[in-house]
């Protein structure tokens, strides 16, 4: 190390804890309990404590703890220890898309730091319940922490599994099981509308578990792109088939009316043709067929 720097931050805390890590989301969601959403009254973004506090003591804020592990060829500014991340490039899993990061005050917006569990959703659902230091490290959670797209976010605002779910349809299992597993951690409970929502998701994936990991799997984060390329050459290939299908029954159906019209002399191609000695081929000599006059000139295989 070069005298006098200093040693890079360590990485944020990734405790899984009491999440239910490893077991079947859809098991972990029938513990917890079914209740109507609570009033919103006295909620503050206070009550969670101050926002992006350096709760783990690693020398940098949670939004740049975050930034550092979910974005690739991350950047740091210099003199600021690793910590203050500049530019990278995210593979978004709310979209499947992939968003290059700049640090600007027009720029910070088009990644964003998710609550997974809403704060606001989770001060409704049990959190108003808690002491304050358990808040703060529910706000601060690398668990409950995503680095997405700033539109998604907007869109997501504190909404619940009922109301949103990521477009990205290749994540919504491992987005709900993390949903599950932050809210078995913290004692949260789920509406009967929330809980149908996610079993909803989750019967589609029945061998999901909650996630035992922070971020995201690449794979999960990629799907939609990956679902995207996929059905594009299934498309193509689909088209192609039909267009293979469609020349061989007009070929068939060339044979069968020159064997009606009494014809027996069948050219697959021009150079057979000419292998033949029978070309150039007028209209009304044996083997003629319109498709083998490319120019439309009356004459095929000149």
């Amino acid at each position: 190390m070069v005298a006098g720097a200093q040693p890079e931050c360590a990485a944020a805390a990734e405790a899984t804890d009491n999440t239910g890590a490893g077991q079947a989301a859809s098991s972990v969601l029938g513990t917890l309990q079914v209740k109507g959403r609570a009033p919103k009254t006295g909620y503050k973004r206070t009550q969670f404590g101050k926002a992006w506090a350096d709760v783990d003591h690693n020398g940098c804020d949670t939004r740049n703890d975050i930034l550092s592990r979910d974005l690739s060829g991350v950047k740091h500014r210099f003199g600021t220890h690793s910590c203050v991340v500049k530019s990278g490039t995210l593979q978004d899993p709310y979209t499947g898309k992939s968003i290059t990061f700049k640090r600007g005050q027009k720029t910070s917006t088009a990644v964003q730091i998710d609550h997974v569990v809403a704060l606001s959703d989770a001060w409704q659902k049990g959190a108003q319940k808690l002491a304050k230091s358990v808040r703060t490290e529910l706000a601060n959670d690398p668990y409950n922490l995503l680095a997405v797209q700033g539109r998604a976010n907007q869109q997501k605002s504190d909404g619940d599994a009922a109301t949103w779910l990521p477009s990205n349809k290749g994540f919504r299992c491992e987005y709900v099981a993390r949903q599950i597993g932050v809210k078995h951690k913290y004692s949260l409970w789920v509406t009967a509308a929330e809980k149908s929502a996610m079993e909803r998701v989750l019967a589609s994936c029945p061998a999901q578990t909650v996630p035992d990991y922070t971020g995201v799997r690449a794979t999960s984060a990629q799907q939609s792109q990956q679902n995207d390329t996929q059905t594009s050459q299934e498309q193509a290939q689909q088209q192609q088939a039909a267009e293979d299908a469609a020349a061989a029954a007009a070929q068939a159906q060339q044979q069968a009316q020159q064997q009606s019209s009494g014809s027996d002399v069948y050219y697959q191609n021009c150079t057979a043709a000419r292998e033949a000695g029978a070309a150039p081929i007028y209209p009304g000599q044996p083997g003629y067929r319109a498709a083998l006059d490319r120019d439309k000139d009356g004459v095929a295989c000149e």
